[in-house]
């Protein structure tokens, strides 16, 4: 990155690695010098939660508050109905609109720790689309959108071409979610004076056509701003661990289990992951990635304490370190571990350790629980678990019995009363 801004928002977001391709850096930049810009993302409706890879716009609303600007966080409470295709093998499922705003009251949840919503002019604010999309009249849409887009052109974009060339049917409703994002930005320039859409590199198309969309029908000049698509540096798609996704609400994902997350992160990732997940200084970030050995221990712990106290707050924090410090050093069970609870009917003459290796969260099936048992992985209270066929009784349960996966994944199984 050669371009060297005058506005805090893009210095920063060059600076802590957010940055892959702006549409125009110098008029954007000129926006951002001049007042308060008006910018938004948009999040589809998709789970009850969002999960880590979302962090990163997240944490790019955030900053543009902290810079000055206005976040719109815009709920795909329309668009959800459609599907987005981009870069996907297959079809979404179709979700009814009563799931679909269950979905959204879970999402929203989360933005609060992040961003402040209100009615001042750097406040942020949430709005859904469905409010324009619902009601579109198609015919007067055809005539008034439709003519603006070019199937040439919509074919072209890398996220079609991809589902196209390997012969995988792209149905017309998913192709017209390119139209409805690209009407959005739109429709939130013109309710809004929204200037500019951020998202990740695979939103590249459908920004751009949002673009030539508001120049066309409203003459205005608007930008679009995209975030590199993170993986892990051995490859793993970011928001994904061994046992599923890392969800960002506290009722899907424990604090616990979310601050054990970002603890895991590989060395290589640490001083990447403190630039784009936490406010701590540039130079630190540099100084904590670049230390060596176990000290290297110590910078993701100051990495999961800082992410975890933003997203579930301070306490939360300091409660997961202590029960790592606990179960790790001590050998301990620790108070904050996630936990199975059973109840005695379902024990009956005994379960089976695999099924609760599973339901524990500890695996993802019982193929890959009795792989983990097999290649010595699996330890029931601290204790090799060798024995794939094992079934633990009511009195086996009568205290709670801690699981582990490997060294850094822990479960406790108690019984009710």
């Amino acid at each position: 990155m050669t371009y060297h801004p005058k506005s805090d928002f893009l210095h920063v977001m060059i600076e802590r690695g957010f940055l892959a391709d702006c549409t125009d850096y110098q008029g954007l930049d000129e926006v951002l010098v001049k007042g308060i810009v008006p910018a938004y993302i948009g999040f589809d409706a998709t789970a009850k939660s969002l999960h880590v890879g979302s962090l990163i716009q997240i944490m790019m609303l955030r900053w543009l508050q902290k810079t000055g600007h206005k976040p719109i966080v815009l709920m795909g409470g329309g668009t959800t109905k459609v599907g987005d295709p981009s870069f996907r093998a297959d079809e979404r499922p179709l979700m009814t609109p009563d799931q679909i705003d269950s979905n959204i009251a879970g999402i929203t949840e989360v933005f609060a720790s992040y961003v402040t919503f209100g009615t001042g002019p750097g406040d942020a604010i949430m709005v859904n689309n469905a409010e324009w999309l619902d009601d579109l009249n198609y015919l007067s849409f055809l005539r008034d959108i439709g003519r603006h887009f070019s199937i040439n052109r919509m074919l072209s974009f890398e996220s079609v071409k991809s589902r196209l060339d390997r012969e995988q049917s792209l149905s017309f409703l998913e192709f017209n979610y390119m139209i409805l994002q690209a009407y959005d930005f739109l429709e939130l320039n013109r309710r809004y004076g929204c200037l500019l859409q951020m998202g990740g590199s695979d939103q590249w198309g459908n920004i751009v056509n949002g673009i030539d969309l508001t120049r066309r029908v409203l003459d205005h000049e608007i930008y679009g701003l995209t975030s590199p698509l993170l993986t892990t540096s051995d490859g793993k798609k970011m928001g994904k661990s061994l046992s599923g996704a890392v969800w960002l609400n506290a009722e899907m994902l424990s604090p616990y289990e979310f601050w054990q997350f970002w603890r895991n992160t590989t060395d290589a990732d640490t001083g990447r992951f403190l630039k784009l997940y936490t406010e701590l200084p540039v130079e630190e970030c540099d100084r904590l990635g670049a230390l060596e050995g176990s000290k290297i221990n110590e910078a993701k712990i100051r990495l999961a304490n800082e992410v975890t106290t933003l997203l579930h707050g301070a306490d939360a924090a300091k409660a997961a370190e202590a029960t790592a410090r606990e179960v790790f050093e001590k050998g301990g069970v620790g108070d904050d571990l996630p936990t199975l609870t059973l109840s005695a009917s379902e024990i009956g003459d005994g379960i089976s350790v695999v099924q609760l290796i599973v339901r524990s969260g500890l695996a993802a099936s019982g193929k890959e629980a009795k792989r983990l048992i097999a290649d010595n992985g699996a330890r029931l209270n601290d204790e090799p678990l060798t024995d794939a066929g094992l079934l633990l009784t009511g009195a086996d349960l009568a205290s709670p019995v801690k699981l582990s996966a490997g060294r850094k994944r822990h479960a406790l199984v108690t019984v009710e009363g």
